[in-house]
């Protein structure tokens, strides 16, 4: 009876794994802005309200230049947003985040105003990684934000499993890591260990704006300011920590599942 009474109940439910990407995104909550977007020629001149709200120092403003804004330090914690008399920074709603090349996270001044979303892998490597992607997660001494957003990634609702990408035990069974945290000194030889017992060929992702440049940490002497700074990164998630579906759609970028008309123009990158 029992077992009846369980099976009923599943059917009831039904399928409860979102249709994303087949099916619309789910929307962001109401507290997260997405990515930002800077429009350096709103600026009023000399104006150097952000600058000093900024807990990570990720927006500068030399004297007679225009805003620059790194979302690698970003923490979204949307104070700039509120001190910019001309809302020259703005929140855009989008989820998609994912950059191949750290320099692509630097908004403002006299280059971008938005995120030039990652380009997939070279063809070669997708053909090895775009079936059966497996990852070693380290959290390199993270707080455990950016670890529970990926975690989420494999529970009911979003099924990582579905796109032949997990997570696995040991680097030895692995395609790459997938690295949290801001890399402490007490981490370091353990990830230098862990990228070398991974197989070649192997990818690297940073996850949060911790792995990516230290995050509130950056420039302390006992974190190196990223995963960068100890193993190449072929992927930059920013955000603290980043909403699961922007990992998510990182790593089907990363693997040549999602569409992107404006990479496509641009050419795809080759690891």
């Amino acid at each position: 009876m029992f077992v009846l009474d369980t099976l009923t109940h599943r059917l009831k439910r039904g399928c409860e794994t979102m249709a994303y990407p087949d099916g619309p995104a789910p929307a962001l909550p109401d507290r997260h802005g997405g990515a930002l977007r800077v429009e350096a020629a709103k600026c009023v001149t000399d104006c150097q309200a952000c600058v000093p709200v900024c807990p990570t120092q990720a927006i500068t403003r030399p004297s007679g230049a225009q805003v620059v804004m790194d979302l690698g330090r970003c923490l979204f914690c949307a104070e700039c947003l509120g001190v910019c008399p001309t809302h020259a920074i703005t929140h855009t709603k989008d989820h998609r985040m994912a950059v191949r090349r750290r320099d692509d996270l630097v908004l403002g001044g006299a280059g971008k105003e938005k995120i030039r979303l990652a380009a997939a892998l070279g063809e070669r490597l997708r053909k090895l990684f775009g079936r059966s992607l497996r990852l070693r997660q380290v959290s390199a001494g993270g707080c455990n934000a950016c670890e529970a957003d990926t975690n989420v990634l494999g529970t009911i609702g979003w099924d990582l499993g579905r796109f032949g990408i997990q997570f696995v035990a040991s680097p030895r069974h692995a395609d790459g890591l997938l690295i949290t945290g801001p890399v402490s000194q007490n981490m370091r030889l353990a990830l230098e260990k862990t990228y070398a017992a991974v197989p070649p060929p192997k990818i690297v992702i940073a996850v949060g704006a911790c792995a990516i440049s230290g995050g509130p940490f950056a420039g302390h002497p006992q974190v190196c300011g990223g995963a960068d700074a100890v193993v190449p990164v072929d992927l930059f998630i920013p955000g603290c920590p980043p909403h699961p579906l922007t990992i998510l759609d990182g790593l089907l970028r990363l693997l040549g599942r999602l569409p992107d008309e404006e990479n496509s123009r641009l050419g795809k990158l080759s690891l």
